[in-house]
């Protein structure tokens, strides 16, 4: 897996390092959703993502999760107590949930009208099945 995860990256020239552990993601995913009603939520997926997989740190650690939120310019008392009192628990519980009635086992899954991409996909792959639901016209159409 990881030398799949290495030649993607490679191939869309994202920077990898991974790590040689799997770290737990879910506070980071609780850290997200309140990140994303702040309006930082691009901003703070790109500091988890390169933590992880650029810097190889473990995402589970509450102490990390504060620094990145506060890199991105988020308030980390905030996001400190957001983590302590897991105040978006049952969101990401919704959120899973959802994801196993969709029978989704892999991030990231595109699905577009019963037809789904799993992983990294490349730009024409996208494109491909945006052009067979009728999306590319829409847009062009506009």
């Amino acid at each position: 897996m990881r030398r799949r995860l290495s030649k993607a990256a490679e191939d869309f020239g994202v920077p990898f390092r991974g790590s040689d552990k799997i770290y737990n993601s879910r506070l980071a995913q609780e850290l997200s959703l309140w990140s994303e009603l702040k309006n930082k939520g691009d901003e703070f997926h790109a500091a988890v993502f390169g933590a992880y997989f650029v810097d190889g740190k473990n995402i589970a650690n509450t102490a990390l999760l504060v620094e990145l939120a506060s890199s991105v310019g988020l308030p980390g008392d905030e996001a400190a107590e957001i983590l302590a009192t897991r105040a978006f628990k049952a969101a990401v519980d919704a959120d899973w949930a959802l994801s196993k009635a969709k029978s989704i086992r892999a991030v990231p899954t595109f699905i577009m009208d019963h037809v789904r991409l799993v992983g990294a996909q490349s730009y024409e792959a996208l494109e491909e099945l945006m052009e067979a639901n009728g999306i590319k016209k829409r847009i062009s159409d506009s």
